[in-house]
């Protein structure tokens, strides 16, 4: 049994197949899953996607690409969503400045907000970072003793900066790009990272590991990360399985069924 711990199902691209794909998931064992948001409406699809499967949760707000579409009005929903027990975490947010969607300035107010606002729910963060480390760390730094655990998502730094993370309390997830031939740098944090904060995302439907690179990515595609991963750390394809499992549980507080 394999819990994708950050995956997009919600997304148009699975439109045309997604109960066949939940069919398959359940019967397979691929549970349980949690559906992320990025942004008012995907968090309202994600919602609305975990109400039809007992073994589906979900996670709520703004990602840094839509940092200048934050108002009030989708803060106090945000807080209203966390009420929600299915609800298992606040994310995905943080900064990204590959892209820059949405401007640094912004970027890092919005961020610092919901952070604030998940300090005082207590819900985990799903963090997602990129080429922002420095910001991203400062911002939490200034808030650490007060952050609820978290992950940060399809983990793309360094070694050194992994270790920061771990430090603050943080999980470390990895998706597709750990099975790519030209990734020694993520091989290396995959192989440092503490058993007990290793987690196995997809973030279907982006990013599908090798060998399905050009195809669209599903959290079935678990397998191929797990069996990357115990690869690279020398374990067993089942202790791979079983230890991100129980750590994906743990950390989003889920019970066992």
């Amino acid at each position: 049994m394999i819990f994708d711990t950050h995956c997009h199902l919600d997304s148009v691209d699975f439109d045309e197949d997604r109960e066949q794909i939940l069919n398959d998931m359940e019967t397979r064992g691929f549970t349980p899953c949690v559906v992320v948001g990025a942004d008012m409406p995907s968090s309202r699809s994600s919602r609305a996607l975990a109400q039809t499967r007992p073994w589906l949760y979900w996670a709520a707000g703004v990602h840094p690409h839509d940092a200048d579409t934050y108002c009030d009005a989708f803060h106090d929903e945000l807080l209203a969503m966390m009420r929600e027990k299915k609800c298992v975490a606040w994310g995905e947010i943080g900064l990204d400045y590959h892209y820059d969607l949405s401007p640094r300035e912004t970027q890092r107010v919005v961020f610092a907000r919901q952070l604030d606002a998940a300090c005082e729910i207590g819900k985990p963060l799903i963090l997602h970072i990129r080429e922002a480390h420095g910001d991203a760390t400062d911002i939490l730094r200034a808030r650490r003793g007060k952050l609820p655990q978290g992950v940060v998502h399809c983990y793309s730094g360094s070694a050194e900066q992994a270790k920061i993370y771990l430090d603050m309390g943080f999980y470390l997830g990895f998706d597709g790009p750990v099975t790519f031939k030209k990734a020694p740098r993520l091989a290396e944090v995959a192989q440092m990272c503490p058993r007990d904060r290793l987690l196995v995302e997809t973030d279907s439907p982006y990013m599908s590991p090798e060998p399905l690179r050009v195809r669209r990515n599903d959290p079935r595609n678990t397998e191929y990360i797990a069996r990357k991963l115990a690869e690279i750390r020398g374990e067993t394809f089942e202790q791979i399985c079983r230890t991100t499992r129980e750590n994906g549980m743990r950390l989003f507080g889920i019970e066992e069924k």
